[in-house]
């Protein structure tokens, strides 16, 4: 598995299920790439189609395969709604480095709830040149000179 850099475009979503009964949603995203996570921001009143363009930056090692994006809804005075979730293999970006902005299936309890849109780019890390390099050898004799 590659490690590097992977910068994630967390662009917009669009035809979530609204989890609100007289107002507009406020929807936010939680992504996950292994042990590391970060948070949107809330798209306040945005509802069904909310819009970030926010880029985040994860490092990527050893073991990471997938990328996990939960949507949830900020609530001012009860706990926060669950709208819908996506995990997205990373095997396309580690292949071709970048994945352009695409739509992505969100679901919730095994039905399809909306869609978002996620932009991918992986940079993979320098490899330090002389960790490979097999050390020069005379064979079992060193050069001197005598006079």
């Amino acid at each position: 598995m590659p490690r590097g850099k992977l910068e994630v475009l967390l662009v917009g979503a669009k035809g979530l299920e609204n989890t609100e009964f007289l107002s507009k949603m406020d929807p936010y995203v939680i992504i996950t790439c292994r042990t590391q996570e970060k948070k949107s921001s809330v798209a306040s009143g945005q509802g069904a189609e909310p819009e970030w363009n926010e880029t985040f930056l994860f490092t990527v090692s050893e073991g990471v395969s997938e990328l996990k994006l939960k949507i949830m809804d900020s609530d001012n005075f009860s706990s926060d709604d669950f709208v819908g979730e996506v995990t997205i293999s990373l095997e396309p970006v580690f292949v071709e480095g970048n994945v352009p902005p695409a739509a992505y299936n969100v679901v919730k309890d095994e039905e399809y709830c909306g869609e978002i849109r996620i932009g991918l780019t992986f940079t993979p890390e320098e490899r330090n040149e002389r960790e490979f390099q097999p050390e020069e050898s005379y064979g079992g004799w060193k050069e001197s000179s005598f006079d």
